[in-house]
């Protein structure tokens, strides 16, 4: 799996993938969409959820915005850390 961007196939890295806001693309199953501090849209997939690192980001994202965001997830953090934070999860969970 690897980064890209939903209107042009480009690779960046393995683990999520970042798209415009304006584009109205489905989550693939098995993914969950998040929303970077930035902006950046990723989909992530759900098994790197249980990832000691990511849950602490869900954390955070819980105590700074609530529980209750609608719509899409929000990460309080930038989209470079967060895609190390990713690219980490799927090393570790191979």
């Amino acid at each position: 799996m690897a980064w890209r961007k939903k209107n042009g196939g480009e690779s960046f890295s393995p683990g999520a993938s970042p798209c415009r806001d304006d584009e109205q693309e489905k989550v693939p199953r098995g993914h969950v969409p998040m929303v970077t501090g930035c902006g950046a849209r990723v989909v992530v997939p759900v098994r790197l959820l249980r990832d000691p690192r990511i849950a602490e980001l869900l954390d955070m994202a819980a105590q700074q915005y609530g529980y209750g965001q609608p719509g899409v997830l929000r990460i309080p953090c930038d989209a470079g850390h967060f895609r190390r934070i990713v690219d980490g999860a799927l090393h570790r969970a191979e």
